[in-house]
Formats: C-alpha cells, sequence, structure tokens
C-alpha cells in the first residue's frame, strides 16, 4: 500500500471513529493565512539614552503590567523599580545609557512571558547587589525573602577570588544553575538578561561581543531550547551570529531579501492549494508559511556543504488547528495533495522531544519538484512550541497538577542537584551540564515499554545511569532488541533495552570516553573518585604492608610520628594519599617501604634531597615512578622507549623492567602479583637501546651484507649477530640492533623487509 493509499485510509478512519466524528462544515469555511513567521515575537527592547523623570522611564512598564497583574502588586513592581533606580544613578552602560535602562527592558521581556510580581521585582533588582554592593537582607526586607532568593540566585560571583576567570565563570553558572533548580523563575530572568545584553552589543568591542556570542550559543541558547522557548532560541541564534560574524551576517540578509521576490509565487500557489482542501473535511485552522533564520541558513551551508540557493530550495509551513484528531486528518490532507518523501515524517506528538515540543512533521515533493516541509500542530501545542516552559513555569505549590511540560521541566532542573552532588569543581559541574543541553534526542524503551529519551549517540550506559545510579554502578552489558550488546553500542530511536548487571561490576573508567549524558559522566567520576579511592587506599596499604614484612619491619600505626615526616620527605600531603598513590601503581611499596629504615639512602630530608637521589641513582635509566631505586632492563624481552612496562621489586636488585607481553614476566607476576607494579618511560629519556629480532632468510651468498646496508639506512647499529645454522638453505638468524624507540625499530624493520631473501621477522620478546 502506497503512502497515498495509507493517508487516505488514515482520513477515513478517521473521520468515521465515532468518539473523535465531528459535524462538517460548510466547503466555504475560511482557513486564516497568517502572515510569514517571524523568528521571535519577543517585542524589541527599546533604546533610552535620557529619560526625564523615573516615572516617564517606568510607565510604559507599568503600562503593560496593569494588563494581567493587580493594582497593588504594579504598585509593588514600581517601588522596586524606584529602588533601583536610586541604587544605580550615575552608573552607565557602555552603550553610554543610564544603567537602569537595562533591568527596566529586562523586566519588559519578563513581562510579555507574564511572570509574577515577585519575578518582575527580582528583574528590576538583579544587578544591585553585584554592582551595588546591596545586602540581601536590605532586599528581604524592605521587599520579601521570595524576591531576595531570586535576586541573589543571578548574583555573579565577583568578589570571591579564583584562580581563573573560567573558573569564576564556572562557580558562578553552577550557582545560577542550582538556584534555577529550586526555582525556574531564575533562569527565565537570566535569559531576558542575556537577551537584552545580546540586542546592545553594538557598545562593546568586537572581541568581547564575540566572545558573549559563543557564550550565549554554546550555554543559554542550549538552555532555552531545553525549556522550548523556541523564539528566545532563533534570537540568540540570529543576534549571536550577527555579532560573531557581522560581513556574513550581512551578506545573507541581504541574499535572503533577494530571493524573497522570486519564492513569493511558489508560496502563494501552495498556500491557495492547502486553503481550498482543508475546509472540505471540516478543518478550520491557520496556515503560516516559516522563514529561515539566518543562522539556520548559515549552519546548513556549513555543515552540509550546501550553497545559499540549495538551503534555500525548502519551503517552509505551519498549520494549527484545534484539536489531536484533526492534526492527523490534516497530514492524511497534505499527504493526498503532494507526494511524500519517504523517510521525511515524524511524529512528535506521539513522542515528544525531551523539551516537551509536539508536532508533526512531514516533507512533501510541492510543484515544480521543490520540497516543502510542513509542521502540525494544535493551538496549545503550538504555544508549548514557541514559549516552552514561559507559558506556565513551574511553582511548587501543594494543590498544583503538572503539565508533561512542566514534569520535563522539573525532572531536569532536579537532576541538576544529581549532577551537582557528584561532582569535584564547577568547571567539571559545567561540562557535565553542557553534555545535557543537547538538541536532539533518541527514544529507547525499557523491557516494560517506558519511553526513555536521551541524547544521540546515547549508550547503553546512559541509559542505565537514567533508571538508577545502581543499575549504572553494576552494569556489565546490555540485551538490545533480544541480543546480547556491548555496553558503548549506540542506541537508536526504538531500541529495547535491558541492562545486566552484577555485584561485582564497577564503573571503568573508559566510560567516560563514549557516555552521552551528564549524570552519567557525574555518577563514573564520583565513583572512581570516592569508592576506587578507598580501594586503592586498602590496596596500598596492604602492597606495603608486604614490602615492610620483607624488610622485617612491622608496619606503623597511622598515629605514628614516622608518617607525617615520611609524607613530607615523599612530597605527599597525608598517609593516605602515599597508600592512593600505591595503590594505583604511582609509588612503589618497596620504595616507600625503605624509607622507614633507619639510615636508609632513601630517606630525604627535603623534595630537593629527593630530586637529587632519584637524578643519582637514575643516571643510566629514566623510569617514571622509580622514586630513586635502581634499575634494569630484563634481558628476556629488552624493552625501548614506547613499549608497554611493568616491573618487579626485587630485594637487592631493585626494579626489573619488563614489556608488559613479555612471556617470561606473565609467568613470573602469576606467581608473585603481588611484586608487579606498572613503570613507564620517563619523557625526558633520549638514549638507544638494544633489541632483540629474529629473521628466518634464504641463505644465500651476500644475504648478510644486503640485512647490514638496510640496517644502516635506517640509521641503527647492529650490536650482536648470531646464525646457528649457517649450511641450511632457510637459516634462522637472531639480530640485536640500537635503536631509539618503537618507531624507530618500526622503521628498521620496514627497512630490512625491503630485502628479497627475506621470508619473516619479528621481534624477540622472552627467553629464545
Amino acid at each position: 500500500m502506497g503512502l497515498k493509499n495509507v493517508s487516505s485510509s488514515l482520513i477515513h478512519a478517521l473521520r468515521e471513529s465515532s468518539p473523535f466524528r465531528r459535524k462538517q462544515k460548510a466547503p466555504s469555511s475560511p482557513v486564516a493565512t497568517a502572515p510569514e513567521f517571524n523568528s521571535s515575537d519577543i517585542p524589541p527592547s527599546k533604546s533610552v539614552s535620557h529619560y526625564n523623570s523615573p516615572d516617564e522611564l517606568i510607565a510604559p512598564l507599568l503600562e503593560q503590567l496593569r494588563a494581567y497583574l493587580p493594582a497593588h502588586e504594579v504598585s509593588q513592581v514600581r517601588q522596586a523599580f524606584l529602588f533601583a533606580e536610586k541604587a544605580h544613578t550615575g552608573q552607565m552602560r557602555s552603550s553610554g545609557e543610564p544603567y537602569i535602562t537595562h533591568p527596566v527592558a529586562v523586566t519588559e521581556i519578563c513581562a510579555h512571558w507574564k511572570l509574577d510580581a515577585n519575578a518582575l521585582m527580582a528583574a528590576l533588582l538583579h544587578d544591585v547587589i553585584e554592582d551595588q554592593d546591596v545586602k540581601k537582607s536590605e532586599i528581604a526586607e524592605r521587599f520579601n525573602a521570595d524576591v531576595a532568593d531570586l535576586v541573589d540566585g543571578l548574583t555573579k560571583l565577583e568578589r570571591i577570588k579564583f584562580a581563573s576567570k573560567a573558573e569564576q565563570q564556572a562557580e558562578s553558572f553552577r550557582k545560577m544553575l542550582l538556584a534555577t533548580a529550586k526555582d525556574v523563575r531564575v533562569i527565565l530572568i537570566k535569559l531576558a538578561d542575556r537577551l537584552h545584553n545580546m540586542r546592545t552589543l553594538g557598545g562593546v568591542d568586537a572581541a568581547k561581543a564575540r566572545r558573549v556570542s559563543s557564550e550565549t550559543l554554546d550555554i543559554y541558547a542550549q538552555i532555552a531550547n531545553r525549556l522550548g522557548l523556541n523564539n528566545l532560541v532563533r534570537e540568540f541564534e540570529d543576534l549571536a551570529f550577527e555579532a560573531y560574524y557581522p560581513n556574513r551576517y550581512k551578506v545573507l540578509k541581504k541574499a535572503l531579501e533577494n530571493a524573497h521576490g522570486s519564492r513569493r509565487n511558489l508560496f502563494t500557489k501552495i498556500t491557495d492549494n492547502i486553503r481550498a482542501a482543508l475546509p472540505a473535511y471540516g478543518i478550520e485552522g491557520k496556515l503560516s508559511s516559516r522563514e529561515k533564520t539566518l543562522y539556520s541558513i548559515h549552519k546548513k551551508m556549513k555543515e552540509q556543504h550546501k550553497s545559499f540557493s540549495e538551503v534555500l530550495d525548502i519551503y517552509g509551513f505551519r498549520i494549527i488547528v484545534n484539536t489531536l484528531t484533526e492534526c492527523y486528518i490534516v497530514l492524511g490532507v497534505l499527504h493526498q495533495l503532494y507526494r511524500p518523501i519517504p523517510g521525511k515524517f515524524k511524529d512528535y506528538i506521539a513522542l515528544p522531544k525531551i523539551n516537551g515540543y509536539q508536532s508533526l512533521h512531514t516533507t512533501l515533493v510541492g510543484p515544480y519538484g521543490a520540497p516543502i516541509e510542513f509542521q502540525i500542530r494544535t493551538t496549545h501545542m503550538d504555544h508549548i512550541a514557541e514559549e516552552g516552559v514561559a507559558s506556565h513555569w513551574l511553582y511548587k505549590t501543594e494543590d498544583m497538577t503538572l503539565s508533561d511540560l512542566q514534569k520535563q521541566t522539573h525532572r531536569w532542573l532536579q537532576s541538576l542537584l544529581d549532577i551537582q552532588s557528584q561532582t569535584g569543581d564547577s568547571s567539571e559541574f559545567l561540562d557535565n551540564v553542557k553534555v545535557d543541553l543537547f538538541p536532539d534526542a533518541v527514544y529507547v524503551l525499557t523491557p516494560k515499554g517506558k519511553i526513555i529519551s536521551l541524547p544521540r549517540g546515547a549508550t547503553p550506559v546512559d541509559f542505565a545511569y537514567s533508571i538508577h545510579t545502581k543499575i549504572g554502578n553494576h552494569a556489565v552489558s546490555a540485551i538490545i532488541n533480544g541480543e546480547a550488546a556491548p555496553l558503548k553500542t549506540t542506541l537508536v530511536s526504538g531500541d529495547t533495552v535491558e541492562i545486566i548487571t552484577s555485584d561485582k561490576a564497577e564503573p571503568n573508567l573508559q566510560w567516560l570516553n563514549f557516555v552521552r549524558t551528564g549524570k552519567a559522566r557525574s555518577e563514573i567520576r564520583h565513583y572512581l573518585r570516592t569508592v576506587n579511592l578507598e580501594e586503592s587506599i586498602r590496596f596500598g596499604e596492604k602492597l606495603l604492608r608486604q614490602a615492610l614484612q620483607d624488610l622485617n619491619i612491622p608496619m606503623p600505626e597511622r598515629e605514628d610520628e614516622l608518617w607525617a615526616k615520611i609524607a613530607k620527605e615523599s612530597g605527599a600531603k597525608n598517609i593516605d594519599e602515599i597508600l592512593t598513590d600505591i595503590g594505583l601503581g604511582r609509588r612503589l611499596a618497596s620504595v616507600v617501604a625503605r624509607r622507614f629504615l633507619i639510615g636508609s639512602p632513601l630517606i630525604a630530608t627535603s623534595a630537593m634531597d629527593i630530586d637529587e637521589i632519584s637524578a643519582a641513582h637514575a643516571s643510566q635509566i629514566l623510569i617514571q615512578g622509580n622514586e630513586g631505586q635502581s634499575v634494569t632492563l630484563s634481558s628476556c624481552c629488552s624493552p625501548i622507549p614506547g613499549d608497554n612496562l611493568i616491573a618487579a621489586v626485587r630485594p637487592g636488585y631493585g626494579l626489573i623492567v619488563h614489556t608488559d607481553d613479555c612471556p617470561v614476566a606473565l609467568a613470573q607476576r602469576a606467581k608473585e602479583p603481588e611484586r608487579w607494579v606498572p613503570v613507564g618511560w620517563d619523557k625526558d629519556y633520549n638514549k638507544h637501546l638494544s633489541t632483540r629480532l629474529l629473521l628466518t632468510i634464504e641463505n644465500v651468498k651476500g644475504v648478510i651484507g644486503r640485512i647490514a646496508a638496510q640496517i644502516a639506512s635506517a640509521d641503527a647499529n647492529i650490536v650482536q649477530l648470531n646464525m646457528p645454522n649457517e649450511l641450511s638453505e632457510i637459516a634462522n638468524i637472531q639480530l640485536t640492533v640500537q635503536v631509539e624507540d618503537r618507531k624507530h625499530l618500526a622503521a628498521v624493520i620496514r627497512a630490512i623487509r625491503q630485502v628479497p631473501q627475506l621470508r619473516k621477522i619479528t621481534r624477540i620478546k622472552g627467553n629464545v
């Protein structure tokens, strides 16, 4: 059955279904046509360079408020304005305007969203703590505690000293988002604040304008999108694009203006066809064309490598109807009117986006083969789509029933508190929140059929943590659509996911390379920092106790003063840091143990002495973490720089270093695992070392000379050559060559392979 036949069946079923059947209206019923869609219906901010009196400045705002606030609340907002106007007296913006014009403009934007009186007062006062040293307690006393809390949540941390500007910004952002988690009005005021700042960027230098624009796109536009504020997202994007790429913006704007005329005829033809078709099905709707924003055009040109004409060659329309059923009837009508493009239909009504957005999306082949994109939704859906959470912001009251959008928003805001509780510092918190500000989502199912929204690219680990932290922490594998799958598998919409857990399993550091949600990242890092830290301390203590037993020294009690002395000498903060380092392989238990020997040459009195001792003992070979212990490279595998290493601690011999895949080392490690520690090459090591090669060759005259010549051409030396079977036609020879590192060795091997008589070449590891 074709798409058109499906559409016909859908229309018939919907029209004849008794619960939704409606009386057909006269075919002449009009379909209202709205003007071309504006990129933002948030009223523009007015520039005010001078005002004669405070009442003159505040009058337009008060008039706006009288439309939805009682008189006594309008009076309270006026009092907040007078307080702010006095506090900001003499303060000017970089544009030259009186500073008070900024909070007034911010409040006008909040009034457009019809925020309550307390939020409006906070918008007027949002900079008085930060800029004018007004105390939070003073605001609470003069107005109320709610206003004071909102203002405090909006105040940046300017007076606290931080290590860097980035750290200060991250901490201020964390403070604001945590305040938002308690009261969403905080972020609405902050978004209004950022919008007015973006609208008035003309007064700042180009470098700052680019920085602010980048921050707006990276953070504030994404938050607005997460809250469903699509009008705001579009304006943020276009303002940031204009400030960041002013020349590109002007060129695209001019090109778009020139293209309007040529597109008008096709828009009119499509509009007339739809207006003629819908009334026959009893549909009263509003039809509008959707104009692409300059930023969206630029983004698509850049990401899809398309020309301006190719991007603009898609016509967008939106149809707003009264009921959910009518959305699907209109979809069927459109699919009969124009040919659908397979794979281009999305039902966001059945599966809303993470920010609450609902709509039907379909792409059709219009007149002259032009692709047409349609969005179909109800009036209520349209209101949510454009205004998002601002359409009905969250208040925590006992008797309020939350809409789906409110519940989703509330869950996201609460997740900020979860991320905060598991995050080490502000920068990490900001990184984790950015991860969660995703524009797209995939929808997967639990085995019981519950829909879980995750960011695009999410894995079973993200899914596991979205269900419960314990499931994530103990995940072993996944079953996707009935088949076993690795935890790093990328999920797609429609997958049914089940997580297999084990009490013995724990998070893996490698998971951070593929997880996509902020919750997963913060939970994994928290586990690795806390649980693993405790295990590392216990393991380090076990290794040190064993090393002390080898020296016939009892393990000192934690209260022993010797611990503090050794911690200081080792450059550690405390006992736990030493034990953690031992457990993680950053320190050698045998070396730390020797520091407990009275009169040991490894006992130093200062960091400089430690460095000098390390340098003296490590003069022939530099290995990270040896802490002055003598080092011997094992002859069985002959490690060279670039090899992964492990080392055995041997009393009287120091460190015996092997490659981590050396057969001899692996056999010994299986018998005495407690003696083995990971080590690495010092980055400053630059000497040639010897390693062994086994060559299988055709034993003909001159072959050894050709091999030697090739090795010399690779700038390497032959240290030793052993050829036991001189008379055989096929001979095995062992070469010991000097090389700088693994890359140099690879070059030597490539050179030797140029010899025609070579059958095989391998590197020798282990006893041969």
